[in-house]
């Protein structure tokens, strides 16, 4: 079997550090991006190295539309020079930031900034990585519970997030004669530092885990096996699908 590579967006913490690990420790090769913070990048190089794989970083701003071409021609340029072909088979788009705000009190620059890193970053990475995609290759979205159900507060950003679910299944749809796989997994409330870590906070946990069926906050180890298993040989008849990742919330 030939040896798999995986590109992952936001890399370096959180749920897109433990998408990395889960794939590393399954045999995949990882390159990934971080948006500012170089020492925490590095930690996860680290890691993925220990578990005997190959991993890169580059530097990737969602919020910046000349980023995504900047960003990929990087991680081509790098595949041609380590591995002698830019082509790539999982394309992983979690990077992303929250914002709080109601809609009375949303600004126009906040609903753009979730406009650029959710929707527009995530629609023109994905459309210039898709030339190096390898046949039978996947792409996984990460979406939210919060496109499912309302929390009041998060308007913007579930929007976009709501919009990224569409377009996963037209990927599906166009890319199916290339046997590229395209889903969405959508993770309930994780207790990391999104969003200014909120949902670390007590008695916001206290709320989420009393409408969630298992009882608890998620947490970033929650999420990544599941990516891992979407980019198995296990789950190549799963596409178009969105898998809600969130110990049942509000079911």
């Amino acid at each position: 079997m030939s040896q798999k590579t995986s590109v992952i967006t936001g890399g370096s913490r959180g749920l897109g550090r433990d998408m990395a690990l889960n794939l590393a420790k399954d045999g995949v090769d990882i390159i990934f991006s971080y948006h500012s913070n170089e020492a925490k990048a590095q930690e996860v190089i680290d890691a993925i190295e220990a578990l005997g794989q190959k991993a890169k970083a580059f530097v990737f701003d969602a919020n910046d539309p000349n980023s995504a071409p900047t960003f990929i021609r990087k991680v081509t340029n790098y595949l041609q020079e380590a591995n002698g072909s830019t082509h790539f088979d999982f394309l992983i788009n979690n990077a992303g930031t929250g914002a709080y705000n109601l809609v009375a009190d949303t600004t126009e620059v906040q609903f753009d900034e979730m406009m650029h890193v959710h929707l527009k970053s995530v629609y023109f990475l994905t459309q210039a990585a898709l030339p190096f995609l390898n046949e039978g290759g996947r792409i996984i979205n990460i979406s939210s519970g919060l496109a499912r159900f309302s929390l009041p507060g998060m308007s913007a950003y579930a929007m976009m997030k709501g919009g990224i679910e569409v377009f996963t299944r037209y990927l599906a749809k166009e890319l199916g004669s290339r046997k590229i796989t395209a889903n969405v997994v959508a993770p309930g409330a994780i207790a990391t530092d999104f969003a200014g870590g909120s949902n670390k906070n007590e008695e916001k946990a206290a709320l989420i885990s009393s409408i969630t069926a298992l009882g608890r906050v998620g947490e970033a180890e929650d999420i990544g096996g599941t990516v891992a298993f979407l980019c198995s040989e296990k789950a190549g008849w799963i596409n178009g699908q969105r898998i809600e990742v969130s110990g049942g919330m509000l079911v």
